[in-house]
């Protein structure tokens, strides 16, 4: 897998979709809230399909952040 693990480009192109994070490893971890594939909370999950293409970066780069301590750790 790329190392950007399917994301979109960094690139602020409004007239490209953003990618779904999805890899399909769905399953959400108790203590963090989030799924353990994607990083995505539930409610981000659930509303994916009804944010805008902002909406969508804004939480890209929520997933950045909470992926840097796992990336580190292992």
């Amino acid at each position: 897998m790329s190392p950007t693990h399917g994301r979109p480009t960094t690139r602020d192109d409004d007239a490209t979709p953003v990618a779904s994070p999805c890899i399909d490893i769905c399953r959400i971890d108790a203590a963090s809230g989030w799924c353990e594939g994607c990083y995505r909370t539930i409610d981000e999950i659930a509303a994916w399909s009804r944010l805008d293409d902002a909406g969508k970066r804004a939480v890209w780069l929520q997933l950045d952040v909470r992926r840097k301590p796992e990336e580190s750790a292992g």
